[in-house]
């Protein structure tokens, strides 16, 4: 299966985030991705997605560029924007022996990211911003659940 690169951008408009789930959900099925796989990996990019713009710009005009890619048996996005710097990957793990309505609102969606992907990578983007790659595995190694 070949997915050539293709990318989209968007304003940090919470109103766009469906066509990003719509984007995402596309280019896994054209990289042979199996149903759950999709599901999985849509969640993940709409809570980063979601993230960079609720938090990361706070209310500022911005925008985030999309992309994906099949990369040696891997589905690849990578979100990139111009918001504030935030490395989601050093947040620790949430504290799950707190039952959900005990707990306080938010701080669920890194924790979500983690589980739906094989691997989450941040850098800084040059001139500011984050560069935050979410990464599955396409063949028998798909993480299942």
């Amino acid at each position: 299966m070949v997915l050539t690169a293709r990318s989209m951008r968007i304003d940090a408009d919470l109103g766009a985030l469906a066509d990003v789930r719509m984007f995402v959900r596309n280019a896994a099925a054209d990289a042979g991705a199996p149903e759950s796989c999709r599901y999985d990996i849509v969640q993940a990019v709409d809570e980063a997605a979601t993230n960079s713009i609720v938090h990361g710009y706070a209310g500022a005009p911005g925008w985030l560029e999309v992309s994906a890619s099949l990369e040696a048996g891997h589905f690849v996005v990578q979100l990139e924007d111009g918001a504030r710097e935030f490395d989601p990957t050093t947040l620790p793990e949430p504290d799950l022996s707190v039952p959900p309505l005990a707990r306080k609102p938010g701080g669920m969606g890194v924790h979500l990211m983690r589980q739906c992907t094989d691997a989450m990578t941040h850098r800084p983007r040059p001139g500011g911003g984050n560069i935050l790659t979410l990464v599955r595995a396409t063949g028998p190694d798909w993480k299942e659940g």
